[in-house]
């Protein structure tokens, strides 16, 4: 299986490459210190590195070639290395309009949305205008089995009107966020549990919706991004802003969540790879027993079994992002789940070691490590838990096999 990149790809890597040394490691110290003036606004520093990143050519990558006039003209497996390179730097996503959730809801707009829907949301996501969120996860349920969501959409007359709470909704505390996509449930007593959910546009302003506190994941609130608890108390839109129509939201959640693993798993493997970077320069450079750290026989072993898994991960990811673009997302479904389980591990496996070669240092925030353990222990659970594509993996295998 060849993983060449073109000419093309090559260019742009070499570009996105350019951008992050100039515009984005020297400036990561003041990236924090605008969060940490104003926690929930998209800061002025990254609003300044969209306009390059847009005048560059760095811009909506990840939207595959099937959208259209939308899409940032790459494949899955073209955009792979680009989105690795990205995912080196927690926040930097954004500033090439690459980061989640705003990618799975663009994609959900560009592939199910009416015109007018697309007009008014879509075209301002795809600008870098607005952010939006996603609102799926809910405190009372399982939201990895999404028959299990509880949040009511019920119409009445010419609009829907919205009763439950989500949690962990990614973005929504961003003043910038206008607009969230929201599953619930328009028919809760249908006997086909995959029919219940539907999908339906809520503008952040619509009164009812209440941004009730800011969830932390290890202590981190991922400010700006951030993590919402969302109440929706009689929350009333026009009918027009169901997305697809009505029993469509279980089919919508497939299509999103396809492209969204294997994103996060593509950053992964970036964020995984920089942490190497990291533990390789710490075993050159420190003195340890009078001599350098990298002499220890258990650190040479550490840092090679990472860079093993690294590419194994990598190679796993390509692949599955080349079936992606052959067999489209369903027909790459297992190589999704494949790499789903085993990228979060692999970061994980791989930061440990190098925070544990960083000693104390590794745990405080003078380096990316402890944020880096912290995001990626959460994507062993995001967009579906580990045992979740086991279990369906395990089931889908047994039956080719056996049948």
């Amino acid at each position: 299986m060849n993983f060449e990149h073109t000419e093309k790809v090559n260019a742009l890597v070499a570009k996105l490459r350019d951008f992050m040394n100039e515009h984005i490691y020297p400036n990561e110290a003041l990236f924090e210190q605008q969060v940490a003036l104003d926690p929930w606004s998209t800061g002025p520093l990254t609003e300044q590195l969209k306009l390059a990143a847009k005048a560059a050519g760095l811009w909506n990558l990840f939207l595959p070639l099937e959208h259209g006039h939308y899409s940032g003209g790459l494949t899955n497996l073209e955009y792979a290395v680009l989105a690795e390179e990205m995912g080196r730097v927690i926040w930097c996503s954004e500033v090439f309009n690459c980061a989640a959730p705003d990618t799975g809801n663009m994609e959900v707009l560009a592939k199910y949305a009416n015109e007018e829907q697309k007009q008014q949301w879509l075209m301002p996501l795809l600008n870098g205008d607005i952010r939006s969120a996603f609102a799926m996860t809910e405190p009372a349920v399982a939201s990895s089995d999404a028959t299990n969501i509880e949040t009511a959409i019920v119409r009445d007359g010419d609009d829907y009107v919205i009763n439950g709470k989500k949690f962990y909704i990614s973005g929504a505390n961003r003043k910038q966020c206008e607009i969230m996509i929201v599953m619930g449930k328009t028919d809760p007593d249908n006997k086909n549990r995959y029919i219940q959910q539907s999908q339906i546009l809520v503008p952040m302003n619509t009164p009812g919706v209440t941004v009730t506190r800011a969830m932390k994941v290890f202590g981190y609130d991922d400010a700006p991004e951030g993590h919402a608890e969302i109440t929706f108390d009689n929350v009333r839109v026009p009918a027009s802003n169901l997305i697809l129509g009505e029993g469509r939201g279980f089919e919508i959640a497939q299509g999103r969540l396809g492209p969204g693993r294997i994103h996060h798993c593509m950053r992964m493997i970036g964020m995984a790879q920089r942490a190497l970077e990291l533990h390789m320069e710490r075993a050159n450079n420190r003195i340890v027993f009078g001599r350098p750290l990298i002499k220890q026989q258990s650190v040479r072993e550490d840092i090679a079994k990472s860079y093993c898994e690294i590419e194994q991960a990598r190679l796993l990811t390509l692949k599955a992002a080349k079936a992606m673009d052959e067999l489209g997302n369903k027909g790459a479904k297992e190589l999704i789940s494949m790499i789903k389980i085993v990228a979060p591990q692999m970061a994980l496996n791989v930061i440990e070691r190098s925070i544990q070669a960083h000693g104390a240092l590794g745990v405080s925030q003078d380096t990316p490590l402890a944020h880096m353990f912290a995001y990626a222990r959460s994507l062993k659970f995001a967009d579906g838990p580990d045992q979740v594509h086991m279990m369906q993996l395990g089931r889908d295998l047994v039956k080719k096999h056996c049948a």
